[in-house]
């Protein structure tokens, strides 16, 4: 790789591509070489807003081309670990559109390819990278909250509909990428229940519990059947709680001195009293900063000095395990999904007899 710009290039130029394709034109360490799609009207997009970007229609000339030294791929779900593979073995370093791939068997095939190679292997879990969640994560890690005690969040909308996975895979893979983030720990067992009210479609709804060692519980629900959109999360602790509503244009974070208080002693667990407390509530600053940007500023100093990436691929598989959990669990009409041994080990993902 060169000293000077990283080439980029970019293949899909639908939903998410020109987010993409626009962070990594206005970084001044990276330089958009070309864009890959299947449409001529939205390569045309490309050429109309970027004239010095080339376009094509063959993937293979992404790969084929020795300026490029990264490849950011915003295709559907179901392509992207065959062009991630073929990115990597072309000896490109490779950004990828949440979810990393189908399946973790997948996952783990990208991961043992892209350390066989030493190239950078990084999903794009956009909220890791948001002011917001950055700063929850320093009040969680400070122990300003205390003991947390449960993660509660509702993620909502009407649509966007997607063919090839259902709302979990859409929606939810933000919230469980967060709370192994912002948790530094992973969830022993997952339960979930969906619905699905279009037919033909995949669950357009559906509700997670992520269970832990400890007493701790996360409870996501994703809806594409939503009058209203909804981005709202509650983190509960032994000392203070969170609020967190991304659709906040200013307070997006509003930590309550708020909580519970428990009169007596230990021995005597049936003649506890709770008391409640109720004190102040503050809105740290949250900087204006576009993760999306945040996010391409990591990607290459990662690929520049071999680091790992906040969502590497790892971080990728733990996503996929966690909801190939719940899928199995929305089959099993709700019953817990074992995901690893609480000591640590990681299982395939069995259903609970």
């Amino acid at each position: 790789m060169r000293d000077s710009q990283l080439g980029i290039g970019v293949v899909g130029y639908g939903y998410w591509g020109p987010n993409i394709v626009r962070n990594f034109a206005l970084n001044p360490a990276t330089r958009v070489v070309s864009v890959s799609d299947l449409s001529s009207g939205r390569l045309g997009a490309v050429k109309q807003l970027y004239p010095a970007v080339e376009t094509t229609s063959r993937y293979d000339d992404l790969l084929n081309d020795t300026s490029i030294d990264a490849i950011a791929i915003a295709t559907p779900v179901h392509t992207h670990y065959e062009l991630a593979l073929a990115a990597l073995r072309a000896g490109k370093h490779v950004l990828v559109e949440k979810p990393l791939a189908t399946s973790a068997e997948l996952v783990t095939r990208l991961i043992e390819e892209a350390d066989r190679r030493g190239l950078t292997l990084m999903v794009d879990h956009t909220f890791l990278y948001t002011p917001a969640v950055q700063r929850i994560r320093e009040l969680l890690q400070s122990r300003e909250l205390g003991d947390i005690y449960y993660y509660d969040s509702t993620r909502a909308s009407l649509g966007l509909f997607q063919k090839d996975v259902n709302v979990i895979w859409d929606l939810a893979v933000h919230d469980i990428s967060i709370i192994h983030h912002i948790l530094d720990k992973e969830p022993i067992a997952v339960s979930a229940t969906g619905s699905c009210h279009v037919v033909g479609s995949p669950e357009n709804m559906a509700h997670i519990t992520l269970f832990f060692a400890d007493a701790c519980v996360a409870h996501v629900s994703v809806n594409w059947l939503s009058p209203v959109k909804v981005r709202q999360t509650f983190i509960g602790g032994s000392r203070k709680m969170i609020v967190y509503d991304d659709l906040e244009p200013t307070e997006k974070i509003k930590v309550y001195d708020k909580g519970i208080t428990l009169d007596g002693p230990p021995e005597d667990a049936h003649q506890f009293r709770i008391g409640y407390r109720a004190g102040d509530m503050w809105a740290p600053h949250i900087a204006p900063t576009e993760a999306l940007q945040t996010e391409v500023e990591h990607f290459v100093d990662c690929v520049r000095t071999g680091g790992q990436p906040i969502s590497s691929g790892i971080s990728g598989l733990r996503v996929i395990e966690v909801l190939e959990a719940a899928s199995c669990s929305i089959a099993k009409q709700g019953a817990p999904v074992l995901l690893r041994e609480p000591y640590g080990i990681w299982q395939r993902p069995r259903a609970i007899a």
